[in-house]
């Protein structure tokens, strides 16, 4: 473990600083006493460790900093197409493919039930969507597009575009930008157990 803390160490702008507690025997897995993502100089020698805590040199942060500026820009698109964000991912899932039950939407967006029900609920108010029981299993509650919802893909088409503009990247920035992104969001589930 010591060998690959000196490997990330050596990479340059990029310190994963972590001190591991123990590992536990009986159900061998790691307890992880602290973990932090330090991003800073050039430097390849360790930070301070008041360095470790700047707010400014933290991944956690530069991610929920973004994160907020991205859902301003949202915020200034979406209510053309009478729609908030969340509303705005599920619409997504649903162009992708219609039908869906509650639990598969929620797994694509990382929701869970309780969170998505009353979001769902709200959207067949606003006609968007249908909810109607699944005949197989009524416990299942099946998803599905109103005419209305789908004809609101149409307008959505020019979100994309942009919010492309908004970010100044090019479109390969941006890729792959969403390619580190979905692989750190990979690692860090795996990590804590999700």
């Amino acid at each position: 473990m010591q060998e690959r803390a000196d490997e990330m160490r050596s990479w340059g702008p990029l310190f994963i600083l972590h001190d591991i507690l123990a590992e536990e025997k009986a159900g061998a897995s790691l307890a992880i006493g602290s973990c932090a993502i330090y991003i800073g100089s050039m430097k390849t020698t360790s930070p301070s460790p008041a360095d470790a805590l700047a707010l400014d040199k933290q991944l956690c942060f530069a991610l929920y900093s973004t994160s907020l500026a991205m859902m301003r820009v949202y915020r200034g698109l979406l209510p053309k197409l009478g729609l908030t964000y969340p509303q705005y991912l599920v619409m997504m899932v649903l162009w992708e493919q219609d039908e869906l039950t509650v639990s598969a939407i929620g797994e694509r967006l990382f929701l869970d039930s309780a969170t998505l029900t009353p979001l769902l609920k709200r959207m067949e108010a606003q006609g968007l969507l249908q909810r109607v029981r699944a005949r197989h299993d009524e416990r299942q509650v099946i998803i599905s597009l109103s005419e209305h919802g789908q004809a609101l893909r149409k307008q959505a088409e020019g979100v994309v575009p942009d919010v492309l503009c908004a970010s100044q990247c090019s479109v390969e920035e941006v890729t792959s930008l969403r390619d580190q992104l979905v692989e750190l969001r990979k690692k860090l589930s795996d990590s804590a157990g999700a």
